[in-house]
């Protein structure tokens, strides 16, 4: 039995609304351990810690309450985006599917995100022949996120309803889980459709962010945490309206103030120039990090996604799953954006907010249209 019982409305909801899980339907959990050479300040390693005994709850209460509740935990990853090890895709794909991508050939290429495109179409064949191993249900709540990875796709393609919430905490069951999912949706889809008239969106704020991102060719999506579709994907908590911009376009400069976690001590200037960060000025030590990622994969330096939060009841900064959702920032993603519509692979997303935005959509034509004006949300 678990030991969080004041989460059991918040599981029921999560189980109920969110993922419309069926009679007979099987649930995955998963999570992660902390790894033994991750530097964490105690607030963070306390709620990695909670994290995991909830995702642990979560699975138990799906166990008592549909029957079904298997979990898996394994060492954290490198970062956001890095494929999950071994353990989960055997857990997930089950004792069939592996051999064979082994015998393919593909296994350690998905593992490191080197396959091709043919490759990849081999694996999607491998894992619909035995889609019926592949849980209906996943709910993703490692601290490091596996939403843009081969792991997730394939998941996906094969029907499973996947849930990702990384960095999560516990807490916002009770917060921006608690938002009226209905009217979310409505938000989130007018918002939608408005980006979706533009050619390029034009992003300023009072810190001196100046971005021009390219929509050219790339569609908006919705994410509404309603996720009862076969083969959907999202965050929760959610709330937002995203897309992959076109690569090696967008232009300007980038003003970070917020780190995944915490506030840095002084902000950072990223110059964007073709679609990729060219230059960081500031000596926070994201700076560091961001460099050392660089240096790793030329990749990482993509202009990978702008989304605008939609979600009334999130409102934590320190926290980038919910403070990307809060209704009328903007974040924009570096690295990896081949799950949503680009084409750059990299084993590494990650996403800075942008407070106080003023967001104007630009069509093909030159028209202009404000859609938030200080971070207040026009339609």
């Amino acid at each position: 039995m678990h030991d969080t019982p004041d989460f059991d409305a918040a599981f029921e909801s999560l189980f109920e609304t969110n993922m419309g899980i069926h009679p007979g339907e099987r649930v995955l959990v998963f999570s992660d351990i902390i790894g033994p050479d991750e530097i964490l300040a105690a607030a963070d390693r306390e709620r990695r810690a909670r994290l995991n005994i909830t995702a642990r709850a979560a699975a138990d209460f799906a166990a008592l309450k549909y029957g079904s509740g298997l979990f898996v935990e394994f060492p954290a990853t490198a970062a956001s985006g890095a494929e999950p090890p071994t353990v989960l895709w055997q857990a997930t794909f089950g004792k069939r599917t592996m051999p064979a991508l082994e015998s393919a050939g593909i296994l350690t290429k998905l593992l490191t995100k080197s396959t091709s495109p043919d490759e990849i179409a081999c694996a999607k064949d491998i894992v619909m022949k035995h889609r019926g191993d592949v849980a209906e249900i996943i709910i993703a709540m490692s601290n490091n996120s596996t939403s843009h990875t081969r792991y997730r796709a394939l998941a996906c393609a094969a029907g499973c309803r996947f849930a990702s919430l990384p960095h999560f905490d516990p807490q916002m069951f009770h917060t921006s889980m608690t938002v009226d999912w209905a009217a979310l949706a409505s938000r989130t889809a007018r918002l939608t459709e408005a980006i979706n008239k533009a050619a390029w969106i034009r992003i300023t704020t009072p810190n001196g962010t100046n971005m021009n991102i390219c929509k050219q060719g790339r569609h908006a999506k919705g994410d509404d945490g309603l996720l009862t579709a076969t083969g959907s994907f999202g965050n929760l908590p959610a709330g937002e309206a995203y897309f992959a911009p076109l690569e090696g376009m967008s232009h300007g400069v980038m003003v970070i103030e917020w780190g995944p976690t915490r506030k840095l001590d002084e902000p950072l200037s990223l110059t964007v120039e073709k679609g990729v960060v060219v230059k960081i000025d500031g000596k926070d030590q994201q700076r560091n990090i961001l460099e050392v990622r660089f240096a790793e994969n030329a990749n990482c330096r993509n202009i990978a996604e702008l989304g605008i939060g939609t979600n009334d009841k999130a409102s934590r900064p320190d926290n980038v799953l919910e403070a990307e959702k809060i209704l009328g920032t903007i974040h924009i993603a570096l690295g990896d954006n081949t799950g949503f519509g680009g084409t750059v692979s990299a084993p590494f997303h990650e996403d800075y907010v942008f407070y106080r935005p003023t967001l104007t959509a630009i069509t093909s034509n030159g028209s202009e249209q404000v859609i938030i004006s200080d971070g207040l949300l026009l339609i």
